[in-house]
C-alpha cells in the first residue's frame, strides 16, 4: 500500500529525552517546537526537525503529566502528580507563576486561543480556570460537572470541551452558557475538536474510537482495531482532517481513513508495549508520539536524515 499524501508514516527520528518515562509529549501552537513531559519532573522543549534540545524546566513536585506553548511561544503551562499548574518563561526558564487548587494530580492543560487563562483538568472531577493576566492564584471559574476525573481538556474558539471517566464527554459554551453532555457508555480518556469543530473525536477504555457530531452526539463512525484498556491512549485527528490516529497499548500507532472508517495503516514502535501520548502538526503533515522514555517524529514525506531506531 502507497503512503497517503497527509499521513504522516515515515520515521525521521528517536529522540531519547532523558526525563524517565515520557508522559505526554505535545507540539507548539506553529509547530516548529515541541514538549516532552517526564517522570522525573521535568518539561523538556525541542526543535523536532532537528532533534536538539532546546531547554529544560525543572520545578515541579512530581511528575508532569501534560505541558501546552502559549500563542506567542513566550510561556508554557504544565501540570503533574503534585496537583499544581505551572507557568515557564520560555527564553528564561523561570517559573513565573504556580497554581494551586486541585484536590488531587493535574492530568491535562489548556489554554484559550489568546493565552489570557489556562485550564486544567484534574482527578478530582473538575475543570478549574485560570487568569494568567491577574495577580491572584484563585480560579476564576470551576466547571465541576464531571463526577469522575478529567482527562482531557481542549479549547475550540468559545468552547471547551472535556473528558471524563464518568463516560461523558463535554462540551461548555462560553457565548451562550450552554453544556451539552454527551454518555459515552465507557470510561473516556481523551477527546478532541475535529479542525472545523463539528466532530468530536473520543476515545475510551473500552478499546475504541467514537466520532460524533458536537450538537447532536449521533455518532458518525467507530474505529476499531487497537487496544486502550489499562491505560490513557491518546487519539487526534491528522493535520489535513482526512484521517483519525490512537496510540494503543500493543506498540503500535492506528490510523483510519476517517470517512470510510477503514484501518488505513499502522506505525510500529519496536521495542516498545504501550504508545500512549501523540500529538499532531497544527498544519503540517507531521506526528509525534511517546513511548518509554524516547519521542518519535513521523513525517509524510521520507527525510534525508533518516535515524534508525
Amino acid at each position: 500500500m502507497a503512503p497517503l499524501e497527509g499521513v504522516p508514516c515515515q520515521l525521521v527520528r528517536i529522540m531519547e529525552c532523558k526525563q524517565g518515562a515520557v508522559r505526554a509529549v505535545r507540539f507548539n501552537v506553529d509547530g516548529e517546537y515541541c514538549m516532552s513531559c517526564g517522570s522525573d519532573k521535568s518539561v523538556k522543549l525541542w526543535n523536532p526537525h532537528k532533534g536538539t534540545l532546546l531547554h529544560t524546566y525543572a520545578g515541579h513536585g512530581y511528575e508532569v503529566l501534560d505541558a501546552r506553548g502559549s500563542s506567542d511561544n513566550s510561556l508554557i503551562g504544565s501540570c503533574g502528580l503534585d496537583k499544581s499548574v505551572m507557568m515557564w518563561n520560555v527564553g528564561t526558564g523561570e517559573c513565573l507563576r504556580k497554581f494551586r487548587g486541585h484536590a488531587a494530580r493535574v492530568n491535562c492543560v489548556c489554554f484559550n486561543e489568546e493565552s489570557t487563562v489556562i485550564f486544567s483538568g484534574s482527578m478530582d472531577g473538575s475543570v478549574r480556570v485560570w487568569d494568567l493576566r491577574s495577580r491572584r492564584n484563585e480560579p476564576i471559574q470551576v466547571l465541576d460537572e464531571a463526577k469522575d476525573a478529567v482527562m482531557t481538556v481542549s479549547v475550540s474558539a468559545h468552547e471547551i470541551l472535556t473528558s471524563s471517566l464518568d463516560c461523558y464527554t463535554r462540551v461548555y459554551d462560553l457565548r451562550n452558557g450552554k453544556l451539552m453532555s454527551n454518555c459515552i457508555g465507557e470510561s473516556v480518556t481523551c477527546a478532541t475538536f475535529s479542525g472545523d469543530g463539528q466532530c468530536i473525536l473520543a476515545s475510551t477504555m473500552g478499546s475504541s474510537l467514537r466520532l460524533m457530531d458536537k450538537e447532536t452526539g449521533e455518532l458518525l463512525s467507530h474505529y476499531t482495531g487497537h487496544s486502550s484498556k489499562d491505560y490513557k491512549v491518546e487519539s487526534c485527528f491528522t493535520s489535513s482532517d482526512t484521517h483519525v490516529m490512537s496510540g494503543s497499548e500493543d506498540g503500535y500507532v492506528y490510523c483510519w481513513d476517517l470517512v470510510k472508517g477503514t484501518l488505513y495503516l499502522k506505525l510500529e514502535h519496536k521495542g516498545s508495549r504501550v504508545v500512549h501520548s501523540l500529538s499532531p502538526h497544527p498544519t503540517e503533515s507531521y506526528l509525534l508520539t511517546a513511548t518509554l522514555g524516547q519521542m518519535w517524529f513521523w513525517s509524510a514525506e521520507p527525510q534525508e536524515e533518516q535515524e534508525n531506531a
